[in-house]
Formats: C-alpha cells, sequence, structure tokens
C-alpha cells in the first residue's frame, strides 16, 4: 500500500528524521501575514535543534525549486527569517542565511527588472525595486551583521524581506499585467507537462 506524503513525514519524524520541507500554495494565509520577530525558542517545536539545520533544510528546498531565495513562511514556517543566493554567478556564490531582518536605508537609484517567485511557478512580472539598500540582520550563528548590497543580490533581498512582511510580488501590479502573466504561466506550465507527461 503506498503512503500518503503526510504518513510518510510522521513516519520520518518518528524515526527522529526532519521531512523535506516543500512549498505552501500561494492562497493560503501564511504567506501573506506579517511575521513576528525570530527567537531561538520558536525552532523545538518544529523539530529544530539550532539554527543551523533550519539553514540547512532551506537551503535545500530553495535549490531544490530552483530558486535564489526562500522565506520560511512559503514553506509554513513562522520564523522571521530567509535565505538567498548561493549561485554562482550572484555575489560569487555567496549564501546569506537572514534573521529578522531590516532594511535601514533604500537607495535613490531604481530599475525595473522581471522577478519569479517559487510561490508563483512560471510567473514573471516587472519590478521596480532600488538598486542598493543597507541592512542589518542576524546570521545563524545570532551574531549581529550590517550588509550594503548592491544589483541583483540586493533585488532578491528585498523581495524576501517582502515575504517577512506579508507581502509577495504581486501586490501593487494592475490586474491586467498580471492577468497577462498568469496566462503565460499557465501556457509555460502547459508546454511542461506535455513534455513530462508520458508517451502513448
Amino acid at each position: 500500500m503506498k503512503l500518503s506524503d503526510a504518513e510518510k513525514n510522521k513516519k520520518l519524524k518518528e524515526k527522529g528524521f526532519r521531512p523535506p520541507l516543500v512549498l505552501i500554495p500561494p492562497t493560503d494565509p501564511r504567506i501573506h501575514s506579517s511575521i513576528a520577530p525570530f527567537d531561538d525558542v520558536m525552532l523545538a517545536p518544529f523539530g529544530y535543534e539550532n539554527r543551523h539545520d533550519l539553514v540547512e533544510d532551506m537551503f535545500k528546498c530553495m535549490k531544490k525549486y530552483g530558486g535564489l531565495g526562500l522565506s520560511a513562511n512559503q514553506v509554513g514556517l513562522p520564523f522571521r527569517m530567509f535565505v538567498c543566493g548561493d549561485h554562482p554567478q550572484i555575489e560569487d556564490g555567496k549564501k546569506l542565511a537572514i534573521f529578522n531582518p531590516v532594511i535601514e536605508e533604500y537607495g535613490e537609484e531604481t530599475y525595473k527588472m522581471k522577478e519569479g517567485c517559487l510561490s508563483y511557478p512560471f510567473l514573471f512580472l516587472d519590478i521596480e525595486r532600488p538598486r542598493k539598500i543597507t541592512a542589518k540582520h542576524q546570521d545563524e550563528h545570532g551574531d549581529f551583521l550590517q550588509l550594503k548590497l548592491d544589483g541583483m543580490i540586493s533585488r532578491i533581498f528585498q523581495h524576501e524581506f517582502d515575504h517577512m512582511q506579508g507581502k509577495t510580488f504581486v501586490d501593487g501590479v494592475s490586474k491586467l499585467k498580471l492577468d497577462m502573466a498568469h496566462k503565460k504561466a499557465k501556457k509555460e506550465m502547459k508546454k511542461l507537462r506535455g513534455l513530462t507527461s508520458p508517451k502513448k
């Protein structure tokens, strides 16, 4: 008898293993809720002994889905944290684990660029953001750090920071542009299904 995902995860927990993180749908209210400040005491109820284990699972999940950033609430965890980077062409592959982020300053120069989001597969939107930011955060060791970010890594940080506020990249986009983007996304998903469906 084939076990459901929930049953598999239950068995993993019983054996002391953490089930792999999975994305929750964009209709889930946890995606659209502002997240309270993170504290280490929040980890144990979700099966984590420390920040390092959480960060490891987050990066695994991000890479599994092909992302450049991932926020905890995208996988149903109520933690004010995200991971980003780990791409050879962005900041030489630097990996960032960000806890309790605060953006202290936005640069004046802005630019538009197409963005995607793991919570919205195949959906791409032109989003205008500041090129540079100054931010502070805690890392996986609990140390307080300040970052001055520019370009792509700055954009990714801002995108994930929005998730901390319960905002997504579709917020503020006109209905017309959003409808057009959704149509394109559906076409791409249909193409993918055609490529992956078994031949008769």
